[in-house]
């Protein structure tokens, strides 16, 4: 619910949006992890797998790497922007972190750690690699009363 204040005319309309008390969401505005993986599966894919993305802007990669900086936050603001748009989730507070790296024979693990409310917080976790680098992204959806 919200309503208009306006003290004077010609003055900016102050909106006030007041509490509404909804603590759990319903069946179809859950954060359903299959659906989230289904986004961030493909925007992931077609991000990596881009023109451009190939072994000469791999071999030049470097510590300062802003082509693969700007790369990471596309993919993670396109993955945001499609599961708001797709899914009926816009309670929900979307974090989503993506990392991106060379695949040159080195290991890595990627963690997290959140303190959420388990009947309504869940997350989405998605790999990717082609034959010059691989992708992760995490997408964390949590509930906001």
């Amino acid at each position: 619910k919200s309503f208009h204040i306006m003290e004077n005319p010609g003055q900016p309309v102050i909106d006030v949006v007041l509490p509404t008390y909804i603590m759990q969401p319903s069946e179809e505005e859950k954060f359903y992890p299959s659906q989230v993986k289904a986004i961030a599966e493909q925007v992931l894919k077609e991000g990596l797998d881009r023109e451009g993305v190939d072994g000469k802007l791999v071999e030049d990669w470097y510590d300062e790497g802003e082509d693969f900086e700007a790369l990471s936050k596309t993919i993670a603001d396109t993955i945001r922007t499609r599961v708001k748009a797709e899914l009926n989730v816009s309670r929900y507070k979307l974090v989503v972190q993506v990392t991106i790296g060379q695949l040159k024979d080195q290991g890595v693990r990627i963690t997290s750690r959140c303190l959420w409310d388990t009947q309504t917080d869940n997350y989405a976790s998605v790999d990717y690699k082609n034959e010059h680098v691989w992708g992760s992204a995490m997408v964390f959806g949590l509930y906001a009363e």
